[in-house]
């Protein structure tokens, strides 16, 4: 590895994905730290820990995004997921000009509350204007979009959720 044209304020992590026991394959992606500081610290901290490893890609919906990374995913009922969990730290939103284009990675949060981020986050597979400015981006995906477009193409239900569960791990690159 070339630490010389490694980005310190670029971190690359590598997302292993799973569907029913199956690989799909490796999201590569890289954090903000010098859009997002707050945002890339906190998802770091929670990959340190191993946080989300086995958590879900609980909604997928075509043409505009993949999201994971609830802890309800990992041992509770669908019906939960998505939910998170109330004793997680919020961390405030730090918007920027960068865009939500195909491939962004942003952070979810509940309903209009711009600073309940906890652990959930999305990629965007399409553009997605509208959410510029509402959503903090706080990375990108530097490759393995050929993933991400099979974990959004998966069979899903009324909820948007896989009908079989996508899970994720993460490590750093």
């Amino acid at each position: 590895k070339d630490m010389a044209t490694e980005n310190p304020m670029r971190p690359q992590y590598i997302i292993s994905v799973t569907q029913a026991g199956v690989t799909l394959g490796e999201i590569t992606i890289e954090l903000y730290k010098d859009i997002a500081p707050k945002h890339a610290e906190a998802v770091e901290k929670m990959i340190a820990e191993g946080f989300y490893n086995g958590t879900a890609f609980h909604r997928v919906v075509p043409n505009f995004v993949i999201q994971g990374g609830d802890p309800n995913s990992k041992t509770k009922p669908r019906e939960y997921w998505g939910m998170g969990d109330p004793s997680q730290t919020n961390v405030p939103a730090e918007f920027s000009p960068t865009p939500h284009k195909r491939g962004i990675l942003s952070a979810a949060r509940r309903g209009d509350n711009i600073n309940s981020f906890t652990s959930q986050f999305f990629i965007c597979v399409a553009d997605v204007p509208f959410l510029d400015n509402q959503y903090t981006v706080f990375g990108n995906v530097v490759s393995g979009m050929d993933v991400v477009d099979a974990i959004v193409a998966a069979p899903r239900d009324a909820r948007d959720n896989p009908t079989e569960t996508i899970t994720m791990s993460i490590r750093k690159k």
